[in-house]
């Protein structure tokens, strides 16, 4: 049998460290290839050379950055790959529009190692990640949990962590098709476009 693709993740950062100990931790995920650029025209040049990757994480402050225009030139030139802004200092205005022009979210660098793999998987899966104290609205925060069940608190709590549904399921001991239908559910009470929009609007809920 044919042995399973590798992930081809690219780690654009100028601190050597920062390279080296996320590439180290993405070993976690399994089949992992892992390419590193201290700069944007380093990055860039890797996927001309390379063709694009599966996941790009980068860095805001390293050489060549300069903001929204040089996240849109990472996005067309890794398409149809995924781009994760991975930084130590994020504007939320800036990291809002970069995902409405096709970022996968933000991981901040002071995620522990553990929830840096859960968000990888979460991104890897398909959805936008960002934490949720960085999408945080405290001008809205409804008393009431939009009379989800305790069951859907605990998925949706699950979600908010970074958490995939089959992973929900072997916590909450659960069939996968059980926790589809919670998710299905919790969208509809909260009226959000997919989980990813719940995940965000939990925070107005104050779930603790």
């Amino acid at each position: 049998m044919p042995e399973t693709a590798s992930t081809r993740i690219l780690i654009a950062d100028d601190h050597q460290l920062v390279r080296d100990l996320v590439a180290e931790h993405l070993a976690g995920l399994g089949r992992v290839e892992t390419a590193k650029a201290a700069c944007l025209d380093g990055a860039l040049g890797l996927i001309a050379e390379q063709g694009p990757f599966d996941l790009v994480l980068l860095d805001l402050d390293m050489p060549g950055m300069s903001g929204l225009g040089s996240i849109s030139t990472m996005l067309d030139a890794n398409a149809p790959g995924r781009v994760l802004i991975f930084s130590g200092n994020a504007p939320r205005n800036l990291i809002l529009s970069a995902v409405e022009c096709g970022a996968s979210g933000f991981i901040p660098k002071n995620l522990p190692a553990r929830s840096l793999l859960s968000a990888l998987r979460f991104v890897l899966s398909g959805e936008t990640y960002l934490p949720m104290q960085f999408v945080a609205d405290t001008s809205s925060r409804p008393d009431e949990p939009a009379n989800l069940t305790a069951r859907e608190i605990e998925v949706l709590k699950a979600i908010r962590s970074g958490l995939m549904n089959k992973e929900i399921a072997l916590r909450m001991n659960v069939s996968e098709v059980a926790v589809k239908m919670h998710v299905r559910s919790i969208c509809a009470k909260l009226n959000a476009r997919n989980r990813t929009h719940a995940a965000m609007l939990a925070t107005a809920l104050s779930l603790h």
